[in-house]
């Protein structure tokens, strides 16, 4: 078993992105990448334990049940690139199915090193697997994924967790297409969408009973504070989750409660904020199941098989490059 990781350089755009995003004139926004430094990383896999959040077990479900289906349809060789891995606990199924069969390579793509990190611990034990970490951005890993990649050698790339969830629908689409350019005729790609649910199932799952949901979002003002010496007081804002309907989407916020002035220095800025106004950190859109077929007609794929979870509407969706 081998076992390396690329390391990139220091998110340097980190500054740039918080001065776009808190000026911008009508609703303050952060990128909901940034939610998952080495905390906020931790706090998530805290997350995908709480009862509310069924997402996560749905995903494992289906993997753990379908992970020899998924093999059977991809041709040998074939090396696998994961598009934000977090933990790689989820994967192992897959990995396990596949390394059955043949010798395989694991490329994690992840911002987060401590996600890469456990990755490798989590998955390392695999027979016949070698694990290649990139601390990239998801599109700029997969483009050095697929400059490694075997003559012959096709590439299985997972997108699981209903992460292109994340992406409003038209950036979502924009997002596979670009994945698209980078893979070759008969590449795969595995797709996790969460389906659409009861307001109330949604709002429960964004907003937990224990408030790890709002640790998770509040980590985001406090790593503006520690990387960009800020002043935000975390007590002076409250996390918030709402149904957006016409997006189909639940976004969160983060509300301040008081009238108030943020410096950021590492930012130059100074942040002027109402009492109730909000910062918009994350969207998580919902899906048909017949969606995932739409999602890759528009983006040059072709749904070759589906399986859905039916305790917590969720499907994997294998997408083939055309």
């Amino acid at each position: 078993m081998l076992t390396q990781s690329i390391v990139a350089s220091p998110t340097y755009e980190f500054a740039a992105d918080v001065r776009a995003g808190l000026t911008r004139p009508q609703q303050k926004e952060l990128l909901s990448k940034y939610l998952y430094d080495d905390v906020g990383s931790a706090l998530f896999e805290v997350i995908s334990f709480l009862p509310e959040y069924g997402l996560t077990r749905a995903d494992e479900r289906l993997l753990r049940r379908h992970a020899p289906d998924v093999v059977e349809f991809l041709p040998a060789p074939v090396a696998v690139a994961e598009l934000g891995s977090g933990s790689g606990k989820k994967t192992r199924w897959i990995l396990e199915a596949l390394c059955r069969r043949q010798r395989t390579s694991y490329y994690p793509i992840e911002i987060s090193h401590t996600a890469l990190a456990m990755c490798a611990r989590e998955l390392g034990d695999i027979d016949s697997i070698s694990i290649l970490g990139f601390e990239r951005e998801y599109l700029d890993g997969l483009l050095e994924v697929a400059a490694q990649r075997r003559h012959g050698q096709h590439l299985l790339v997972l997108f699981l967790g209903s992460t292109i969830g994340n992406f409003d629908r038209p950036a979502g689409v924009n997002f596979l297409r670009e994945v698209r350019h980078i893979l070759v005729p008969g590449d795969a790609m595995l797709l996790g969408t969460d389906l659409m649910k009861s307001n109330s199932q949604l709002i429960a799952a964004y907003d937990d009973q224990l408030g790890v949901t709002a640790a998770f979002n509040l980590n985001l003002l406090a790593r503006i504070n520690r990387e960009l010496d800020a002043d935000f007081d975390l007590s002076h804002f409250k996390h918030v989750a709402r149904i957006n309907h016409e997006a189909r989407s639940v976004e969160m916020h983060l509300l301040s409660t008081v009238q108030q002035t943020v410096t950021i220095p590492g930012a130059e800025l100074l942040v002027e904020f109402l009492e109730g106004e909000t910062i918009w950190t994350e969207s998580s859109h919902k899906y048909s199941a017949d969606e995932a077929f739409q999602l890759a007609r528009e983006s040059g794929f072709v749904c070759r098989a589906q399986w859905i979870d039916e305790e917590w509407p969720f499907a994997e969706s294998l997408l083939i490059a055309e």
